[in-house]
């Protein structure tokens, strides 16, 4: 059993995309710095920070690798486990999360989201027809998910008829 946790910060490392023998991984480093009101001063004031390693494997890897840069302001929802080892020093740890899903904090900015496009899967054998590869997409019609959004490559509902607009009255 694995302890969850949110972490909402800023990006202090630049991700890193490694391939290891068990897949690929993307790794950054989160702060996450409590601000509370001063009623004293009237004004916000930081307190402690909060250091954090972030994993994030296969697919979630690699849109991070292309989405998050350091100073980003993220939120990561994962797993937290403790990292031990023998140093100089003597026994050191550090916290680490496996992350789940990271986002940027839309509270500090805006974000474009752009779906990725997924593989087909491979089929045994025959290559499927096209009537089975379902409807073709429109250019930029990656984000298309069957069943719920609609997709149609005429560009208008009623296309115009240039002929129709001669007879029609010209209006004053």
């Amino acid at each position: 059993m694995s302890s969850k946790i949110t972490v909402v910060g800023n990006v202090v490392t630049s991700p890193a995309r490694n391939r290891t023998q068990n897949g690929s991984v993307t790794n950054f480093r989160v702060a996450s710095t409590e601000r509370r009101f001063d009623s004293a001063t009237q004004s916000w004031v930081d307190g402690h920070s909060f250091f954090v390693d972030v994993e994030c494997w296969g697919e979630l890897g690699g849109n991070v690798s292309h989405s998050v840069s350091k100073g980003d302001p993220v939120v990561v929802v994962g797993a937290i486990r403790t990292d031990e080892w023998d140093s100089e020093e003597g026994r050191r740890s550090r916290p680490r999360v496996r992350a789940e899903a990271v986002a940027p904090n839309l509270a500090r900015g805006v974000a474009d989201f752009r779906r990725t496009p997924r593989t087909a899967p491979a089929t045994s054998g025959e290559e499927s027809s096209s009537a089975e590869a379902g409807p073709e997409m429109p250019e930029g019609a990656g984000d298309y998910v069957e069943g719920r959004d609609y997709v149609d490559t005429d560009p208008a509902l009623n296309p115009v008829d240039t002929a129709d607009l001669s007879r029609e009255p010209a209006h004053v």
